[in-house]
């Protein structure tokens, strides 16, 4: 799906992508993306699970450490700085996982949180996919989603 995402839409649109990472260190990410050759060179990360992790690895500088998936405010002003960096392109923002948000944010902050990123986002004319697994919501983040979303695509 992130391949997919990044290789496919991005690339082909001509878009700078900020994925934000709350599960997976942004250098395992660069590495997997890599090995299944997918062009990273637009691809910029948020990367919210390094420092908690001490796992900051080798970072490039397309990769800004946030504390914590809890410090939603500096979240959205990373992106805010990947979007002035790459003024004049259109964006697309990923923001993996939902889930793991959920579990780090009481779920009235985490919607606040994604109903202020998508709507300034969508300020911007972007593109934003929200990536989660269905199977391990809680429904009040299933209709968090719903309520910030214009479309719902399951994948099988």
């Amino acid at each position: 799906v992130v391949r997919g995402i990044i290789d496919e839409f991005a690339s082909k649109k001509g878009l700078a992508c900020v994925y934000v990472t709350s599960s997976v260190p942004a250098s395992t990410l660069t590495s997997a993306l890599q090995s299944l050759e997918v062009n990273t060179s637009q691809l910029s990360f948020v990367d919210c699970i390094s420092h908690t992790l001490m796992a900051a690895g080798q970072r490039s500088a397309s990769t800004v450490l946030v504390e914590s998936p809890t410090m939603l405010e500096n979240i959205i002003l990373k992106v805010e700085y990947f979007a002035r960096i790459n003024e004049g392109k259109r964006l697309l923002v990923v923001l993996d996982s939902v889930n793991s948000f959920a579990l780090h944010n009481d779920i009235k902050m985490l919607t606040e949180f994604m109903t202020i990123l998508t709507n300034s986002l969508k300020a911007k004319e972007a593109y934003t996919v929200l990536l989660a697994l269905p199977e391990q919501m809680r429904p009040e983040v299933k209709e968090a989603m719903a309520m910030v979303s214009d479309v719902i695509i399951p994948l099988s």
